[in-house]
């Protein structure tokens, strides 16, 4: 059993094909599916999808679309938060040519207070932001609360740092990469009960994928270059990654069986 921590199921590519696309992940062993929201346009579609208790509902606003996050939209979002396993995706993304650092920096505060208000975790974007982002997580004590570093692009030092104020690290189909070099330090470096896996779907697809649209069967793929990474059994991979993301998001899941010896 494997658990996609971070797919957007709700994406233009992926919605039409969704009952194609569940059942060839739960052909692959992938049981569960975390799809976070980036713009409130769509919140309501990933609440619709959750009545489908294999599809875990988050909501946030990215930091591309920073400029949506008023004092309504706060608003909403604690509202949707009462259905949430988390608020996400939120996050500082300095590659953008706008919104502002500032303004990111402002939605991000205001939304990870809500995740303070409600006790969810949170799910992090970051690209060439690690210094304002974990700055900001420390102001706002985000060790009370947990989350995730999505699709950790950072370096072991990082996730170290990362590790210490109580955050999950998330791997993607990076790790699968030929050029890869950072990815499969961490997936190395990382405390297994720290761990998740993701596909991101429909982004960053795993080799032999890459360049294609992802899908949350891919997973697989990620998950065992990741069990070779780390030298064990890629079922002790799927059980530890599995559970981890059942505690951190507070999930009414069964754990997964231990084998028998």
């Amino acid at each position: 059993m494997l658990f996609d921590s971070h797919c957007h199921l709700d994406d233009p590519q992926l919605l039409p094909h969704l009952d194609t696309l569940l059942r060839e992940a739960e052909a692959a062993g992938i049981t569960s599916f975390l799809v976070p929201g980036v713009h409130p346009s769509g919140w309501q579609q990933i609440h619709s999808l959750s009545t489908d208790t294999r599809i875990l509902p988050a909501y946030g606003v990215h930091p591309m679309h920073a400029d949506l996050v008023t004092p309504s939209t706060i608003s909403a979002l604690k509202s949707y938060a009462a259905t949430a396993c988390a608020i996400g995706e939120i996050g500082l993304d300095y590659l953008l040519p706008s919104p502002s650092r500032e303004l990111q920096r402002q939605a991000f505060a205001a939304q990870l207070q809500v995740a303070r208000e409600t006790g969810l975790p949170v799910l992090l974007h970051c690209r060439k932001a690690f210094d304002d982002l974990l700055a900001i997580l420390r102001d706002n004590e985000v060790g009370h609360i947990g989350g995730v570093m999505h699709s950790f692009s950072g370096s072991v030092e990082t996730a170290e740092i990362c590790l210490k104020l109580g955050l999950h690290i998330s791997l993607s189909g990076t790790v699968t990469y030929a050029n890869a070099r950072r990815p499969v330090e961490v997936a190395r470096a990382v405390p297994l009960e720290w761990l998740l896996l993701e596909t991101d779907a429909p982004d960053i697809a795993p080799e032999p994928f890459r360049g294609s649209v992802n899908v949350p069967a891919h997973l697989l793929t990620t998950a065992r270059r990741v069990a070779e990474i780390r030298g064990i059994p890629l079922d002790e991979l799927a059980r530890r990654s599995y559970d981890n993301a059942i505690r951190l998001f507070k999930l009414d899941l069964p754990p997964v069986p231990r084998p028998l010896h």
